[in-house]
């Protein structure tokens, strides 16, 4: 008959909870700040990625604005840095450092930066394991503890944990080579790059805390359903 318990693996779901809620609640409080302090030059996160990428030699290389306020990001396939209306626009010390994130994703994707390259081979191996490992575990389980199915479903979800522990250094090489170019092309002021280091160090911090969340989140998979015994 079936019943219901505290199973102590809870906390290590409560313990990433708490880490992303964190890590969230910082990187929109650091962005918000510095979305309201002008650069002194003026410059636009659309203006500022155009500057970087001429300078860099990527002519080839597109800007793009996109309708909302969220999702900016680097497409490989196409060669675009797409940025939200509100850092596209934006004249903010946020607008010029996020927009130089994503230009350096773009050059890390021009000097064939390895990490970035391995990530994304791992994508579409990582779209359908992430899709496939929990289901195939609760499979498993429903159909009397099938340890094939579950292992199948263990693996798929740690395929997913493995891409974003290889995302780390992609963002954070991303971050180093965006204040670097920052300074380099005296797009901010000194100021203004200790600003920039704090939005790029909270936003990196986010993948920090979302890839210790599903590091935890393995670790309970294995814990409840890694054993070879049924549970009645």
């Amino acid at each position: 008959m079936p019943y219901y318990y505290w199973d102590p693996t809870y906390f290590l779901v409560l313990i990433g909870l708490v880490i992303c809620m964190a890590a969230s609640a910082l990187v929109n409080s650091t962005m918000n700040k510095y979305s309201k302090v002008r650069n002194c030059a003026g410059l636009t996160g659309g203006e500022a990625a155009r500057r970087i990428l001429n300078n860099e030699g990527l002519y080839n290389v597109q800007v793009e604005c996109m309708r909302d306020d969220r999702g900016d990001h680097y497409d490989p396939r196409s060669r675009t840095v797409r940025l939200s209306n509100r850092n596209f626009n934006g004249a903010s010390v946020t607008a010029v450092s996020v927009a130089a994130h994503e230009c350096g994703h773009a050059i890390q994707h021009d000097k064939g930066y390895a990490p970035l390259s391995f990530r994304s081979a791992l994508v579409p191996v990582v779209n359908i394991g992430s899709r496939l490992g929990v289901p195939m575990i609760i499979l498993g389980v429903l159909l009397g503890w099938n340890q094939i199915l579950i292992q199948i479903g263990i693996w798929a979800f740690a395929l997913a944990v493995l891409f974003q522990l290889v995302t780390l250094p992609v963002e954070f090489n991303a971050s180093s080579r965006a204040v670097a170019k920052v300074d380099q092309y005296g797009l901010l002021t000194a100021e203004e790059r200790t600003g920039c280091r704090k939005v790029l160090t909270a936003a990196a911090l986010t993948y920090v805390a979302a890839a210790a969340s599903s590091a935890l989140q393995l670790l309970r998979l294995v814990l409840l359903f890694g054993g070879n015994r049924r549970r009645d």
